[in-house]
């Protein structure tokens, strides 16, 4: 197999949940190949560079391998390799999450009186 839709390989390489995800995102732009806008049913080969907002995450990647069924992690991670400014973007956002965290990040649900005290405390 030397091409296959990228709706499918998206929901292959593991980058979204379900295919009717990775078939949303791609009509809103969110995923890009080779820079430009595509749809659903465009076929991704190998050497094709992709774009990939999933919402909680950014990738650049370049396909090194396609496959249309969903198999393990270790075989989805075979299918791109991402490139090295993704990489760093990603670690710098790691860090800046894990140095500024969101006061409101540990609590679960409504926060308590003493959850509300402690907000205030550490917000003056």
């Amino acid at each position: 197999m030397d091409t296959t839709r990228i709706d499918k390989w998206c929901w292959a390489a593991r980058f979204f949940k379900t295919r009717s995800l990775a078939t949303d995102a791609i009509d809103r732009g969110r995923v890009r190949l080779n820079g430009e806008r595509t749809k659903p049913s465009h076929s991704v080969k190998a050497g094709d560079k992709l774009a990939i907002d999933n919402g909680a995450t950014e990738w650049e990647v370049v396909v090194t391998g396609v496959a249309d069924k969903r198999g393990s992690a270790a075989i989805a991670a075979t299918l791109y390799s991402e490139t090295e400014d993704s990489l760093r973007r990603r670690e710098t956002e790691a860090e800046r999450h894990r140095l500024f965290r969101e006061p409101s990040a540990e609590i679960k649900g409504r926060p308590t009186k003493r959850d509300r005290r402690l907000l205030d405390r550490s917000s003056s």
